[in-house]
């Protein structure tokens, strides 16, 4: 094989040293210190070297990416699946020599990366959504707790952390005992149609460990919403840093925005910085798609999807395609691409289930009743991903034309199919 990259360097990470290798030298290692990492830049551009690849391990890598891509060395980050080593022949030092030479012969592919302010925004979002995990967390300790003095809110309302549950509960913590009371502080529709059942559940049996129990959950889940407004303050900020010298194109108007019905972040104006960022591409045109998912998408794949040449190649990134792992009769299915930013996709595919009006979830309904819910789930959230490209790079409009567009154009599939087999068969199709 020729070699693509002649000047390569590969580099093995790990969290108290790194392994530096160089074609025809001895291996070098680092320690993991600002100062070390300083001192095997100097290293690198002192041989002459060009261009870099290291394994994505953990977040041991972010630091000594960012120092190399200051000095202006080409830096490869590269999935650890591409560089397996033989077994029972792996050491660091392996590890470096073996991600050099598959360097230096161009049998690696660079991992997308986000620099600037792109990646401050993923930092900000992505813990976000781990504060909204642990605020999770404790409003099943809440229920808990409730349900461990028999108070079975839970069974009655659709959410106990909502404003009625959360103001009843309040109440109870700073010592209101009185049924009615409680009832009074629900909102007027709850107090309408479940007030009796409201009374028979505030009937419980406090306990001064129950109590214990459900302020502690209270605080920690009032905690992480705090967490959490800190969080949506420093994403409003990034997104007008990021379109400050961005304009709308002239003749684009922000439409009305799909209602957010859960985790909605507390930033102004958040369809029309994402507009900007796209320059007046919508996608909340697309079925399922609300400014929140676009924002996730945003944070996570920037602006310019043209990165990925090909819409299969995007979803292949996104692991939403199946991949090429057969031997001889054995077909493998093995589990590849970047799951988190496909579970966003997943995720708006899962709510088109029981849509009524929308054609990819009649799409989606007839292929989980052949195939199963996850099947049926992947191969919509594909969809959406070959729209989401199609829209983000060429621009091309889309329309939910619903229910019945679908059906019709199943419906021609249908014939089409039916015409073929009567060919076979020497028959004629005649309508009925």
């Amino acid at each position: 094989m020729e070699k693509i990259h002649p000047h390569a360097a590969g580099i093995d990470i790990g969290s108290k040293a790194v392994f530096v290798s160089l074609e025809n030298e001895p291996v070098q290692s680092f320690g993991t210190f600002t100062s070390e990492f300083k001192a095997l830049a100097a290293y690198l551009k002192e041989h002459k070297v060009t261009t870099v690849a290291m394994e994505a391990t953990g977040v041991y890598w972010v630091v000594l990416y960012d120092i190399l891509k200051q000095t202006g060395l080409d830096t490869w980050l590269v999935d650890g699946r591409q560089t397996r080593q033989v077994p029972g022949r792996k050491t660091d030092v392996k590890d470096c020599q073996w991600i050099q030479q598959l360097h230096s012969y161009g049998l690696l592919n660079r991992c997308y990366v986000s620099d600037g302010l792109l990646k401050e925004l993923r930092s900000y979002q992505r813990l976000r959504e781990d504060h909204l995990r642990s605020a999770a967390m404790h409003i099943q300790h809440m229920q808990k707790a409730l349900i461990g003095m028999n108070i079975r809110l839970p069974e009655v309302l659709s959410q106990v952390h909502g404003k009625s549950g959360m103001a009843m509960i309040e109440a109870i913590l700073s010592g209101q005992r009185n049924k009615e009371m409680l009832l009074s502080l629900c909102h007027q529709s709850i107090r309408e149609k479940k007030g009796e059942q409201v009374l028979l559940a505030l009937e419980g049996y406090y306990t001064e460990e129950g109590l214990f129990a459900l302020k502690q959950a209270y605080e920690g889940y009032q905690f992480y919403q705090s967490q959490i407004a800190a969080c949506d303050s420093k994403l409003e900020e990034t997104l007008e840093k990021l379109n400050k010298d961005k304009g709308l194109p002239p003749g684009t108007q922000p439409s009305k925005r799909k209602p957010i019905r859960h985790h909605k972040p507390a930033v102004e104006d958040l369809g029309k910085h994402l507009l900007k960022a796209f320059g007046g591409r919508d996608a909340t045109k697309l079925s399922g798609f609300t400014d929140y998912n676009w924002l996730q998408l945003y944070s996570e794949l920037g602006e310019d999807l043209s990165l990925w040449p090909t819409e299969k190649h995007f979803t292949s990134w996104l692991g939403l395609a199946p991949g090429q792992n057969n031997s001889g009769k054995r077909k493998r299915n093995k589990k590849k691409g970047n799951p988190s930013v496909g579970q966003i996709f997943k995720t708006i595919a899962q709510s088109l289930l029981t849509s009524k009006y929308i054609g990819w979830g009649a799409f989606a309904r007839r292929l989980r009743g052949r195939k199963g819910p996850s099947i049926a789930i992947k191969a919509t959230a594909r969809k959406l991903a070959v729209q989401y490209w199609r829209l983000m790079v060429k621009g091309a409009g889309f329309v939910e034309n619903g229910i019945k567009a679908y059906e019709t154009q199943l419906k021609k599939v249908k014939e089409k199919q039916l015409n073929r087999l009567a060919l076979e068969l020497n028959m004629v199709v005649t309508s009925a």
